[in-house]
Parts: structure tokens; sequence; C-alpha cells
């Protein structure tokens, strides 16, 4: 057995003394560099932990109808109406209709279109025909300019905020041809195209634009992708073909997001297929803004109603269920806002619900404000006040 003399048994205690009393005094230290850490970066932490309890707590909005000049009177059932700063504008089979906010009428201006068709941005508008040959740019104080076509019939029209129209329409000896206008009616871009273009979407400040187009591969129709430059004729690239009918494109900073009638995914700023998702039911509506997507399916057999949240690019989506069919969706204040027949409920894309407002059942669209929202009926239109949170 070993034998210890007293000193050095007093010896071991003090060093284990002095090791507890370097741990603590090292623990305090770090605990105050912590604290002063906290302390200096308070103005970027604190107001995200002041919102926390605010993000999960859901905003009940009481879904009362406006008053004073509402319900404006829509004659016909067949109209359109968008919203963009601060104006509604109703397009109806011989007018086109702008209102502020309140419902006031500011201007209206007759058209004699057959087929007219509304686009708006920034507070103007494309008004076309249909497979017609003439279109306007436009506002409520003036018409910036009109075009006609000679030979050619537009097929659909595209504006951005910036001011530029896209017009597609039919080509001798190609399927259609894109002409680019810029603010004051100038053609800045030409392109004969060989594909059947389904959409166009501004991107890069009006720059160039994303298009896609339709082909039939192996028995089957897929739409492609293409970047465009209009200081360049020949195409930034052209993505591989999704397996389904593109219906519409919305560009991005990360790329492009393609929703057809039973498949939707994202193209990368690359032009590589980075997410694909195929619907379990029928396609009912969708929205995409600044990258992110909604999209509505309905399954009326298996009565599910799902909602696809994504949240960008490269990202899968997070698939919400509805209480009854969907029927309209928009992308405002990076929200999903998704209208059953009964309400109109806000999520974030992680697919927590924000807000929410009960509506009758007699309404099939709307669009959304900074505070209201914009109810379309059968031949009128109501408005209520929405709070997201983030107005």
């Amino acid at each position: 057995m070993p034998m210890y003399d007293a000193d050095d048994i007093v010896d071991v205690k003090n060093r284990k003394k002095r090791r507890k009393r370097l741990i603590k005094m090292s623990a305090i230290l770090l605990l105050l560099c912590v604290i002063a850490a906290l302390l200096f970066t308070r103005e970027k932490w604190l107001p995200k932990l002041r919102g926390i309890g605010k993000q999960y707590q859901t905003i009940v909005n009481s879904g009362k109808l406006a008053e004073g000049n509402y319900p404006l009177e829509v004659g016909n059932p067949d109209y359109q109406m968008c919203y963009s700063v601060k104006k509604i504008m109703v397009l109806s089979d011989t007018y086109l209709y702008y209102y502020d906010i309140d419902g006031t009428l500011l201007k209206k201006r007759q058209h004699a279109y057959n087929k007219p068709m509304l686009e708006v941005a920034n507070g103007r508008a494309l008004v076309y025909e249909s497979g017609g040959n003439e279109y306007s740019f436009e506002d409520e104080e003036e018409v910036f300019y009109s075009k006609t076509y000679d030979e050619e019939y537009i097929l659909f029209a595209r504006l951005s905020s910036e001011g530029y129209t896209a017009a597609v329409t039919t080509c001798d000896n190609y399927s259609c041809r894109l002409w680019v206008y810029d603010k004051k009616g100038r053609l800045v871009y030409d392109r004969k195209c060989i594909e059947h273009v389904s959409d166009v979407n501004f991107i890069d400040g009006s720059a160039g634009c994303v298009l896609s187009y339709i082909k039939a591969e192996n028995g089957k129709l897929t739409t492609h992708v293409q970047e465009l430059d209009f200081k360049e004729k020949k195409e930034k690239w052209t993505s591989p073909g999704l397996n389904t009918l593109g219906l519409e494109i919305r560009g991005s900073s990360e790329g492009a997001f393609v929703y057809g009638l039973d498949a939707c995914g994202y193209v990368d700023k690359s032009g590589q297929i980075a997410t694909f998702y195929t619907y379990d039911g029928e396609f009912a509506d969708a929205a995409s803004m600044s990258g992110r997507s909604v999209v509505l399916v309905n399954n009326k057999d298996a009565r599910k109603y799902t909602a696809a949240l994504f949240a960008g690019s490269g990202e899968d989506p997070v698939v919400i269920d509805l209480d009854s069919p969907g029927m309209d969706a928009t992308v405002f204040g990076g929200l999903a806002l998704i209208m059953t027949k009964d309400k109109i409920n806000a999520y974030d894309f992680d697919g927590t619900l924000r807000s929410t407002a009960s509506i009758s059942d007699s309404y099939t669209g709307f669009v959304k404000s900074d505070d209201h929202i914009f109810l379309k009926g059968y031949n009128k239109i109501d408005r209520i006040d929405y709070d997201t949170g983030n107005n």
C-alpha cells in the first residue's frame, strides 16, 4: 500500500481547489463575454425576439363588407379585375374603369375589342384583343401609345413594372413571333420562334425575359424555359423539358417557376431543373412573386384539397390541407393568400397560419392591397379590411 506524507496530501488538495477556482472563473468570464456581445448586438436580435410571440398569433379579421361606394356594380359578369398602386382596374366587354381604393370612379374609357384582355403593373394598364391585332398602353390620365399589326394577330401580351410590353403574335412560316417594346412604344427586341411560346415574364428590370414553350417529346408534351437578354439575339440558356403542359411562368433572381396543367417546377438561374412537383389532383390556381410560389390542387374524388407552398428554388414544398376546394391564390407581402369558398387565409411559407377572414360563398376570386382585399362577385366587387401583421 503506497504511503503519502501530509505535505503531499495538502498540495494535491490545493491544486484541486485552484483548478476548480480557475474553471469557475473561466465560466464567469465566458458568461460575461456572452452578455457583453448580446448587449452590443441587441439592435439586431431584440426586434426578432419581440416578434416571436406575434409570429404564431393568428389574426382574425372581421370580414365585414365596406360601405359607401361599395359594392361596385359591374353589369357584365365576365369582367376582369386587377389592383396596382392604390387603383382598382376593371375591364368589361365595353369599358376599362379606374377606381381608387374607396371605390370612387376616377376614369372610364371605352374600347372596341371583341375579346379584351387586361394586364396591369405600376399603376398602368395594357389592354389588348386576344386574337385581334391591337393593344393600348395607358393609365387613367392618358393613352401613352397604341399598336396595330397589319398581318399578325395577338396570341397574348405581358406588361412589366417598367412599362415594357411583350406581345406574342402569329407569324407566317413560324410558330409565333415575340415583339418587345419600351414604355414609349419603341421596338427593342424581335424574335421569330420555331416553338410555340406559352408565356413570357420580364426579368432584370426589363433588360430581358424568361419564356416557356411547348414541345412534344416521346409522345408527351413538355415545357422548356429560355432566358433572353434583349441585347442578344441568341438565348442565354434553354432548360431541359419539364413533363407538363406549362400554363404560366414567373421569373426571379433564382431563375423561373413554371406551373403547368398537372405539375410545376423551378428552373434555376443556370437553366437546370431544381424542383419538380406532380399534383395529386386537378390544378386550381397558382401564384408566384420574388421566387416564392403557391399552387392549389383539388382532388374532388378523394375530397382532398391542398396548397403547396414553395419558399424558393430547389426546396421541397410545404403541403397544407384545406377545408374545402381552393379557388384563388396570390403571393403578397411575403405570404401566400388562399381563397376557399368561405375563407381567405394567409400563410407563411412554412405553413403557419398568419391571418384569416370569413367570407360568403358567392365570390369567385380576389385581389390584395396593403390593407384590403377586393372580392370578385358575379356582377359586383366588394371590399373587406384584411390585416396580415405585415401591413
